[in-house]
């Protein structure tokens, strides 16, 4: 049977962070960056890990051309940003030049990162064989004489009647009386002339 710490033991919890920090930074910064991470009760922290010279690194979007240095640490109590941010402030470090995500978090950014990448490489897009002609067949594929194959033109209507047409109704009744109006007969008079040039 399993002793209360045992189960006590097997309950705790961690908190895994990867801190990113941008910028250059040195072996003294790093010491004492680390020591001060002991105040979490750090059950690891790595050795920083260091990108090329990026120009626009990710994260950070208002630095350019700077190396990003990457530490995977794993805590027994929870850290906030502001928490290791402060921490790199007081040591002289610029404090947006910090940050700090879950392990699990960054490590899905890179996972599918890396799966876009490779479906862009594994699929090409100029080696298709619809491009290999300089687009001379696509062209011609999607051209007008191809919409009027696959939308052909509408045709007229020309519906028949149940019964017979109705003729075009003269201005006139069945008396014979005009239906004319009488106003479009008048001729007006011209318009006066007034001090206007023309």
């Amino acid at each position: 049977m399993k002793t209360f710490r045992h189960y006590l033991t097997e309950s705790v919890r961690t908190y895994r962070y990867t801190i990113k920090i941008a910028g250059d930074i040195d072996k003294n910064f790093i010491d004492m960056f680390t020591y001060n991470l002991n105040k979490f009760d750090p059950i690891s922290i790595s050795e920083p890990k260091s990108t090329p010279i990026q120009k626009d690194p990710y994260g950070f979007p208002n630095l350019e051309n700077a190396a990003v240095h990457i530490i995977k640490a794993e805590f027994k109590y929870p850290a906030t940003e502001p928490m290791i941010q402060q921490i790199a402030q007081l040591l002289g470090h610029n404090i947006n030049s910090v940050r700090v995500t879950t392990t699990d978090y960054d490590d899905s950014i890179n996972s599918e990162a890396e799966g876009y990448a490779n479906q862009a490489k594994d699929s090409p897009l100029l080696d298709n064989p619809e491009l290999a002609d300089g687009g001379k067949q696509a062209s011609k594929d999607y051209a007008d004489q191809y919409l009027d194959k696959v939308v052909p033109k509408k045709p007229s209507i020309d519906i028949p009647y149940a019964g017979k047409k109705t003729p075009t109704a003269p201005n006139t009744t069945k008396d014979q009386v005009q239906t004319k109006s009488p106003m479009s007969s008048i001729k007006l008079p011209p318009k006066p002339s007034t001090g206007a040039r023309k």
